[in-house]
């Protein structure tokens, strides 16, 4: 993170933070009783569920701006789509098996079956956008760039001459017909397949397209494979293109030769792909996770996809043979897995795309000459993207290479493919260190990947550890312990992100680099905890879930209710990712009816209903969605002039509090503290572009530059400080 930024930037994020500060909305309404318990109060809670459906809306909102440029519009619509895929993967399909279980209301009291509803009908419609903009908006702008997609029938006979010599030398070996029959059961269908479906009859008569009602046809599956693109080239330059889908479909003929084909379409399922992990039955967690991931590829479908020239009689087969109901099925008119296009994106046209980010690294680094060095000098705030990653990575190889670095520690959750992080491990292993590694084998949809990179550090020598159980650990934590003269020095990486380097190319994180002795001495205490029997369950610095992270949390906002209450400055700033812990939502309507001003910047579920007379009208809610994906922790205090912040690894939700290990920070340099609060959360405050704040009502409202008010973006602001540049 940069020392400083130009002074004009600094003052008028300064000022709107102090006139926000200095001017609380002061409760004026009677005060409402707040119930002890919050469950099943739908007044005063947004539905879960709902509120995430809105976070995904305003992703979608992001495609439909014509501001983007071209390819980014069509990445956001692939993140909606992305989005929604995990969303019945974990979500709606848990809530199916809340049904079938008769299980109680969420903490907001909608029924499960009641959720299932409105998810289907506040969804539709978003599809329906998404769809138009696709094949209305996306589709023709990139053919005017010429970038051109066609189904098989739209090629010219030249362009068909090239699909069909592409499918028969790439595409058929690899295809099998799976036909239904008494011999033949409906075959299994896997996850997120895209496959077509089509009725097949005996002779090769075309008087009467076969059907599910004409004696002697049978329905076939024919799975599109997931390791041919779905974007067949079909011109010398690449730039136009045949869908896979449309091609197969053509050459059905070779595939069931001799037989009337009546007309493919094209379906795709999602699983149930959350389940629970007997961890403490487990003899071998590793072995566990891997029969987990196996088990997920065969969950119970909780989704039905299909074109909408797909005939009602195949529908109902479908929906049948997979145990859904109407409810579960969605009709697409276009792509049903418009990700699969993001093909696109690795084209050459950086004029459709965003410009690149002008990355920096921190001056104390570069300056002192030693990274050792500059971290002794002070603490170290990092801002990624803006923040370039290799601080992190250099960090880390640095310390596996420097020869009076005696050990290093690491929690690992999502570290991606051709981790650098890991390489640097493994030499320092190699180079006589010790090292060792907690690799959390539970973190969802990278487990295959954790258990790959979990077997190649233990085969290297790493210590590698999976964590306590019934725990997931979310934290990010680093540790390197170094001899200097007589004494051994602990330098600490603490961060808001992965150890990812590709993620953290478009997540906004931050970290902190320090040797504080306090902080690295709990960093000690909670590595003995994760990787052997020591039970420390107090810590002088750090904020530890689930040990001291939720109590400490609510103390800090009751102590600013009790500020307010004394007629003392009181103030709290937080931005987290979501916002569903029932504790913490009851201690800031406290906060809110005593007087507190609290501005909440929550990117994506937020349960707490804003603007409330007598209860929350104190509290604003924002939501900062841009070319980046909010994914920073941050907490500030007023503490009565005597200002506190933090960050850390946890969102305000009971998953995190409870059944995470976590991890937030203290900053205790004032100058950091300083650039923390003007320079970050200033901007997300002021920003009038990417943000869009929450309604009572549960709508969102996007924010827009008032008159003659300049617009501000915070994104690009923090994108366009160009001190300490490397």
């Amino acid at each position: 993170m940069r020392e400083s930024c130009p002074s004009g930037k600094v003052s008028n994020m300064s000022a709107a933070l102090t006139q926000a500060k200095q001017k609380p909305q002061v409760e004026t309404s009677p005060k409402v009783a707040l119930p002890r318990n919050l469950r099943h109060q739908r007044r005063l809670l947004f539905n879960r569920e709902l509120s995430w459906l809105e976070f995904n809306k305003r992703v979608l909102d992001e495609a439909l701006d014509t501001r983007h440029p071209l390819l980014e519009r069509l990445k956001f619509l692939a993140i909606f789509s992305t989005n929604l895929d995990e969303f019945f993967m974990v979500r709606v399909s848990g809530l199916q098996e809340a049904v079938e279980a008769e299980a109680e209301a969420s903490p907001d009291g909608m029924k499960p079956a009641e959720q299932l509803k409105e998810i289907s009908q506040k969804l539709r419609p978003m599809i329906e956008t998404q769809t138009k903009c696709l094949q209305s908006e996306i589709m023709p702008a990139l053919a005017a760039q010429g970038i051109v997609i066609k189904q098989y029938s739209e090629l010219t006979k030249r362009e068909k001459n090239l699909a069909d010599e592409y499918f028969l030398e790439s595409v058929f070996p690899i295809l099998t017909p799976q036909a239904v029959d008494p011999g033949h059961p409906f075959p299994y269908i896997s996850n997120l397949s895209l496959n077509l479906g089509v009725m097949i009859g005996s002779g090769n008569s075309k008087s009467v397209e076969p059907t599910l009602r004409i004696p002697g046809s049978r329905f076939a599956r024919i799975k599109i494979p997931p390791s041919v693109p779905v974007l067949i080239p079909v011109d010398e330059k690449g730039v136009k293109f045949a869908l896979l889908g449309s091609v197969i479909s053509a050459n059905l003929n070779a595939l069931f030769p001799k037989m009337r084909i009546g007309k493919p379409h094209l379906f795709r399922i999602t699983r149930d792909a959350d389940f629970d992990i007997r961890e403490d039955e487990a003899g071998d967690l590793m072995r566990t996770m891997q029969q987990h991931v196996r088990r997920r590829r065969f969950g119970h479908p909780a989704r039905l996809e299909v074109s909408t020239s797909m005939p009602a009689e195949m529908i109902e087969y479908l929906t049948t043979s997979l145990q859904l109901t109407p409810n579960d099925v969605y009709q697409i008119d276009g792509p049903l897995n418009i990700p699969d296009l993001m093909q696109l994106y690795g084209m050459d046209r950086p004029e459709l795309k965003d410009k690149p980010l002008y990355l920096t690294v921190p001056s104390e680094l570069t300056a002192s000459g030693s990274v050792f060095a500059g971290i002794r000098r002070q603490d170290i705030l990092l801002h990624h993207p803006y923040t370039a990653y290799s601080t992190v990575t250099d960090f880390i190889r640095t310390a596996a290479k420097d020869k009076d670095v005696v050990a290093i520690k690491i929690c690992l959750y999502r570290t991606g493919r051709n981790s650098p992080i890991v390489e640097a491990l493994i030499d320092a292993v190699e180079r006589g260190k010790q090292v060792a590694a907690l690799v959390e084998l539970k973190a969802r949809f990278d487990e295959e990947s954790n258990i790959e990179w979990a077997r190649r550090l233990e085969e290297a020598g790493v210590h590698v550890v999976y964590g306590i159980v019934g725990l997931k650990t979310h934290c990010k934590l680093t540790l390197v312990v170094r001899r200097e003269g007589n004494v051994l020095r602990r330098y600490v990486h603490l961060a808001t992100g992965n150890y990812n380097p590709t993620t953290s190319r478009i997540y906004t994180d931050l970290g902190l680099l320090t040797v504080d002795e306090t902080i690295a001495t709990d960093a000690t205490n909670l590595f003995n905890a994760l990787t052997g029997y020591s039970d420390f369950s107090s810590y002088d610095s750090l904020l530890v879930a689930p040990v001291n992270l939720r109590k400490r949390m609510i103390k800090l906002i009751q102590r600013e209710t009790a500020n307010a209450k004394a007629g003392r400055p009181a103030r709290i700033i937080a931005k987290v990712n979501s916002l569903t812990d029932m504790a913490v939502i009851r201690a800031l309507y406290a906060a809110s009816q005593a007087g507190v001003s609290i501005d909440l910047i929550v990117r994506g579920i937020c349960m707490l209903r804003p603007g409330l007379a007598g209860i929350s009208s104190n509290i604003r809610v924002r939501s900062i969605v841009g070319r980046f994906l909010e994914h920073s922790r941050i907490f500030y205090f007023a503490n009565n002039g005597r200002e506190e912040l933090f960050i850390g690894s946890a969102d305000w939700m009971h998953r995190n509090l409870s059944r995470r290990v976590e991890v937030v920070i203290p900053i205790k340099d004032e100058r950091l503290k300083k650039q923390l609060k003007d320079t970050v959360i200033g901007a997300y405050l002021k920003d009038n572009v990417n943000a869009r704040e929450l309604k009572a009502d549960g709508t969102y409202v996007r924010l827009k530059p008032q008159e003659k008010e300049p617009r501000f973006d915070s994104q690009l602001e923090f994108a366009s400080i160009k001190s300490n540049v490397l």
